[in-house]
């Protein structure tokens, strides 16, 4: 693994280092126990909440794992941990071909298929019942509301409520302020409408979530891609030469727990990217779909998950958008987007596109959303996933070719997958196929087909017997390859 690019800020990431360099050195041996709480405390001399925090950091990012009544231990093989993806340095690309993109994604409608490529959670997790219980109270008390037009901003229950949850990411809005959309992918479809031409340049993340590139594709817009750390999202060094040297019309940015990668970039690092768009005066769009997927603690003690701020959170000028199709249900497509200063031609753009979206989904939201359950569920998702990606990075490390590298998310639920370089994913795409298995490979996450020995898993789904199957298939089509 190589060390970290930019040295630590804080005084707990300078105590992880640390320690991660007496892994990387071999002073501390995989599966040793690291220097207790107490001990590191006395002989850095820092306080005992900077080495807690120093420890749940490599806890998080897959060094040391806490085992109960002993203390912290090594876990990961350093070489397993993905950090950087192999990449290239960013250049200017015309649209690309997107069948593969679009032949994955009909994969989702085969109910035979394990579902290894697609980018939902299992429906098992998902309070469905209490959905369609809500649902049906709508319809019975307000029979004919679900079948009239509900144009934009939309339903206003359920922009209070959306107004009131993005406090926890740092934002302040007013419901008028807030647009509800079909899905995430049509307020990002609309905010790259309203910020540009055919022709112009948008810069993204590299890789990147392969649906945000056939909205690009669409709109007839070049994309530069900019590489991205695994672990701290995008590089703004060369998101600033690139600045510098091209005419670029808009970003789009996922900087909590990004798909593919799973990256969380740094509340001082969001800062200085805002801060970045504002200086060569760009529009920045943020993608905040995962933002509520975290796995991480706002205290040791407490164990509570904590909510990463949205870039927004530091600019009003952010274009802002999400969903709920990741947390509670990828069918009703709801959305929304915080559009700021472009708010009434958002609006106009939304109407003349579709003129609204609808009742019953809407209400069916809002009123889960105010009805104090959706917080519990988030904590049973957060678990749930958490536990699916540690026994779907276990099952690669047992079944995958050695010197296969794993990203280590901070939430959400994929995992970013690089083989060794002589390993193709393409050509494992169509072997799985014929075993009934979809995966994503790494091609249709960037516009200038890179990634070919890379892949992404999906662990939205319950681990069952079927899922360790499919990865030990997939680790025997593998090996076939050699």
């Amino acid at each position: 693994m190589e060390a970290p690019a930019e040295k630590p800020d804080y005084l707990y990431e300078q105590t992880a280092q640390y320690v991660r360099e007496l892994i990387q050195e071999g002073t501390i041996q995989k599966g040793d126990r690291i220097p207790s709480v107490r001990k590191l405390h006395q002989h850095l001399g820092v306080s005992i909440s900077t080495v807690l925090g120093a420890y749940q950091l490599l806890e998080n990012q897959g060094w040391i794992q806490a085992k109960p009544q002993s203390g912290y231990y090594t876990k990961a093989n350093p070489d397993e941990v993905l950090e950087i993806p192999s990449r290239t340095l960013p250049q200017s690309t015309e649209p690309q071909d997107i069948s593969l993109a679009y032949q994955v994604s009909r994969t989702l409608q085969q109910p035979e298929m394990l579902q290894l490529g697609a980018a939902v959670p299992d429906s098992s997790l998902l309070p469905i019942k209490a959905l369609n219980r809500i649902m049906g109270k709508i319809l019975r008390d307000s029979p004919h509301a679900a079948h009239q037009y509900l144009v934009p901003p939309g339903h206003l229950g359920l922009r209070k409520a959306i107004a009131r949850r993005v406090i926890d990411a740092g934002c302040r809005v007013t419901p008028e302020e807030v647009v509800i959309t079909n899905g995430t992918s049509e307020a990002l479809f609309l905010s790259l409408k309203l910020l540009t031409e055919a022709g112009d340049t948008v810069v993204i993340e590299s890789p990147v979530y392969y649906s945000l590139l056939e909205i690009l594709n669409r709109l007839q817009l070049k994309v530069i891609e900019i590489p991205c750390s695994a672990k701290q999202g995008i590089h703004l060094q060369e998101l600033e030469q690139v600045f510098q040297q091209h005419r670029v019309k808009a970003g789009v940015i996922i900087s909590n727990f990004s798909n593919p990668l799973g990256s969380l970039m740094s509340d001082i690092k969001k800062e200085t990217l805002v801060q970045l768009f504002d200086q060569y005066q760009v529009p920045l769009i943020e993608d905040d779909i995962y933002g509520e997927l975290s796995f991480i603690s706002s205290s040791v003690r407490e164990g509570e998950s904590q909510r990463p701020k949205a870039l927004k959170a530091f600019d009003p000028r952010v274009i802002y958008c999400s969903s709920v199709s990741k947390s509670l249900s990828p069918g009703l497509r709801v959305g929304w987007c915080l559009p700021g200063s472009y708010l009434q031609e958002f609006q106009h753009l939304k109407l003349a596109l579709n003129l609204g979206s609808a009742f019953l989904p809407q209400a069916t939201v809002a009123q889960f959303l105010s009805g104090g359950g959706y917080d519990k569920h988030l904590r049973q998702l957060r678990q749930a996933f958490q536990s699916q990606l540690e026994r779907m990075t276990l099952a690669i490390r047992t079944y995958f070719p050695a010197g296969t590298k794993v990203s280590r998310p901070q939430g959400g639920f994929f995992l970013w997958v690089e083989l060794p370089e002589y390993y193709d994913a393409m050509q494992l795409h169509i072997e799985a196929l014929k075993y009934q298995i979809s995966i994503a490979p790494g091609p249709i996450f960037s516009a200038s087909g890179y990634y070919r020995h890379s892949l992404r898993l999906n662990c939205g789904l319950a681990w069952s017997h079927m899922v360790e199957e499919g990865i030990i298939k997939m680790g025997q089509l593998l090996q076939a390859q050699r």
